[in-house]
């Protein structure tokens, strides 16, 4: 049977099915509890049992000690309820609350989904796991002491693989490694989680979601994620590219729009001759469909002119400035 957790201090609630963790069942309600391997290794989601009782699971003694467990201590990773609980336990509400992590990866698959497009999948390893928010990003660290930093496109509950989605810039010493010379069960080393891009939950006001090429990228892993947790703001979603080849995961936008009411506009400044859609800027063609913007939330992704040129316009359609939201690939010449 399904039991209840209650969380102090914030009084957030949620249910628990037979068989799954106190952290799995979090995270499906929306509810950012801390964790960092989600095996019972670590100690990150530690939190004490103020009522009710629990089954420890496959706590491991190094992160959950002897004493702490006589006080009444647990993993939620690992722990599961046995009777309705209360639970005392810090709530992840801020990327300021995640910890920025050093870690190992895999590179796990290679899809080349457009001829300038890269889809990277990476591993962590067995024991470790990122928490992230939906929209942030990380750094590849190189060698050389440079960084690299690609957007998340996977959303916080896939967190047992990071997509990124990398666009080939000629002449670009990484990104000519990536669609050359990288391969499958190659080793890197990341930084994350970083950026304050992130889905702001509280809110109840529509969203419109605005990417220009691989911009796609952190609002794919935006939208799966409140779609996971079931978010039931009107969203809109606007992909600017430059041909149709860059709408290069056109089919899953499709597919929201068509399973999950999402209103998506591909807009195309360079078209097939047989293109019968939008043309020009994306922005632009935001402008046309809202003349007022005062009462939305926007997500914008993409170049900085485009980001840019976003801020300024929206604005003066009358959406207050700090309802703007701007992932900026800088790597992107204006």
């Amino acid at each position: 049977m399904a039991h209840q957790v209650t969380l102090r201090p914030s009084g957030h609630s949620f249910g628990v099915a037979d068989g799954v963790t106190i952290l799995e069942a979090a995270l499906d309600a929306g509810i950012n509890l801390p964790y960092g391997c989600k095996n019972g290794a670590c100690g990150a989601c530690k939190g004490k049992v103020l009522a009710g009782e629990v089954d420890l699971g496959g706590a491991q003694d190094g992160a959950l000690p002897a004493d702490e467990r006589v006080a009444g201590m647990a993993l939620f990773c690992c722990a599961k309820p046995l009777s309705d609980l209360t639970l005392e336990v810090r709530e992840v509400n801020a990327a300021r609350d995640i910890p920025v992590k050093t870690l190992p990866c895999r590179v796990q698959a290679l899809e080349r989904v457009a001829d300038d497009v890269m889809v990277i999948r990476l591993k962590l390893p067995t024991n470790e796991r990122m928490q992230f928010l939906a929209g942030q990003y990380i750094e590849f660290l190189l060698a050389d002491g440079k960084r690299r930093a690609f957007s998340l496109a996977s959303p916080p509950h896939a967190d047992d693989l990071l997509e990124l989605h990398v666009r080939h810039v000629p002449g670009g010493n990484f990104t000519d490694h990536v669609f050359h010379k990288m391969k499958v069960k190659d080793i890197m080393r990341i930084e994350g989680p970083l950026g304050s891009f992130f889905l702001r939950e509280e809110s109840a006001k529509p969203i419109l979601l605005v990417a220009g090429g691989t911009g796609f990228a952190p609002l794919k892993g935006l939208v799966e994620h409140a779609l996971h947790i079931g978010i039931q703001r009107p969203m809109q979603f606007y992909w600017g590219a430059k041909n149709r080849a860059g709408l290069y995961m056109n089919a899953l936008a499709e597919k929201w729009a068509a399973e999950n009411g999402i209103s998506y506009t591909p807009v195309l400044s360079e078209p097939d001759a047989d293109w019968t859609g939008r043309t020009g800027l994306v922005h632009e063609a935001v402008l046309a469909d809202h003349p007022d913007l005062s009462a939305y939330q926007a997500y914008v992704c993409g170049a900085p002119v485009m980001c840019e040129a976003a801020l300024k316009d929206f604005t003066a359609r009358g959406l207050p400035k700090d309802e703007f939201f701007a992932d900026v690939f800088s790597y992107a010449p204006k």
